[in-house]
């Protein structure tokens, strides 16, 4: 829980990151101008001597020891620098970019310097305790965000295979030759001899090798999914703790419709963080409605999407599974008395309630055991 503090004697810093130079602006506390610094990209060592040589040359003009705060926006750099700020004994604070508060002029001047500068305000004002003014982002420990690498990477393989499955089928389907399936035969590398279009000719020469290419790409791609998976069975069984809270992954696993791969998708995308209540949850992984109600209108915007893509997307599959799987839950139940009788769309409005109310539901059993109501565990 973050707690005000008195800004009297805080130097707030506020740096804006790029490939090549950082801009760091430095605010002395009482005083109206801030200076302005230009470093090197990753040059730590420089921006740290610029704070503490700031802060000590405030210190002997205002007689009194002070501290230095420092901020910037998530983005490109991720949260390196932050984790070694702090270890260097700077506290840092990562704010979501999405949230300032921005004037809604037609044309606002933006440079660098000038959103370093503002950057400070706001720090200030966030440390004096309005939280509105924007939103800071939780530093994962480097266990945290490496977890999620895991799931991230098997999702993008498992695209990529589909991509050139999709190829491979475009391809034939071109010489009127059509495939079904998901994916691709193991025989049909031996088939690319008897192969015929739809004219009767066999395989142009040209149209064949691309064909070869493209299954020893998706050889590979399969190689390196069943890799990962490898690497999540053995983290998972790992008790060092190379993945954080992989006993979550395990007890959600137990539940009817929650196969491994969702468990480690929601406990290291969302159940890895602490949550103070259920709204917590659902706003955190952008499921959360965002209303508009001005004056005589008023209307539902949908969610709020914010949080991660691939841990929405899982809680809506899992949403369908849950309904198959978990045909007597009181969540399933509840979503066939209030949906069931919709057509297509008011289904799929009403899955994305389910997922809502699901997370929250298994929220609550992680971390406090309490089980579904209706749901049934694995024999």
């Amino acid at each position: 829980m973050t707690t005000n503090i008195d800004t009297a004697n805080v130097c707030c810093a506020a740096l804006e990151l790029s490939k090549t130079i950082w801009v760091c602006a430095f605010a002395v506390p009482g005083d109206s101008q801030t200076v302005v610094h230009k470093i090197k990209a990753s040059d730590v060592d420089r921006l740290i001597g610029i704070l503490y040589s700031s802060k000590a040359k405030a210190e002997h003009q205002l007689g009194r020891p002070l501290q230095i705060v420092l901020c910037y926006e998530v983005g490109y750099d991720g949260f390196w620098l932050a984790r070694l700020l702090i270890a260097r004994g700077i506290r840092t604070i990562v704010f979501d970019p999405a949230s300032f508060l921005m004037p809604r002029r037609g044309r606002r001047a933006k440079t660098d310097r000038l959103d370093a500068e503002g950057m400070t305000r706001t720090l200030r004002t966030w440390l004096s305790g309005d939280r509105e003014v924007a939103r800071d982002v939780l530093i994962p420990s480097v266990e945290q965000e490496d977890a999620k690498r895991i799931e991230r990477e098997r999702k993008h393989l498992v695209e990529a295979r589909v991509s050139i499955v999709g190829r491979i089928k475009g391809l034939l389907a071109l010489h009127g030759i059509w495939l079904t399936g998901k994916r691709i035969g193991k025989g049909l590398r031996e088939r690319l001899d008897t192969i015929r279009t739809g004219d009767g000719r066999p395989l142009a020469p040209f149209l064949r090798r691309d064909i070869e290419r493209m299954l020893c790409h998706y050889d590979f791609v399969t190689q390196q999914i069943e890799e990962v998976l490898a690497d999540r069975k053995k983290a998972l069984a790992d008790k060092s703790g190379r993945f954080p809270h992989a006993e979550k992954v395990q007890l959600l696993a137990t539940l009817g419709a929650v196969g491994e791969t969702t468990a480690t998708v929601l406990v290291a995308e969302v159940f890895h963080r602490t949550f103070e209540t259920r709204r917590h949850v659902a706003s955190f992984v952008g499921l959360a409605p965002s209303p508009y109600a001005s004056g005589e209108t008023s209307r539902d915007r949908g969610i709020s999407k914010a949080g991660t893509k691939l841990a929405r997307q899982t809680l809506v599959e899992l949403a369908w599974f849950w309904l198959r799987y978990q045909p007597n839950s009181k969540l399933s139940l509840w979503w066939h008395e209030r949906f069931g009788g919709m057509g297509m769309r008011g289904r799929k409005v009403g899955i994305v309630a389910l997922a809502r109310k699901l997370v929250i539901a298994l929220w609550r059993f992680v971390e406090e055991g309490v089980i579904p109501e209706g749901a049934t565990l694995k024999v």
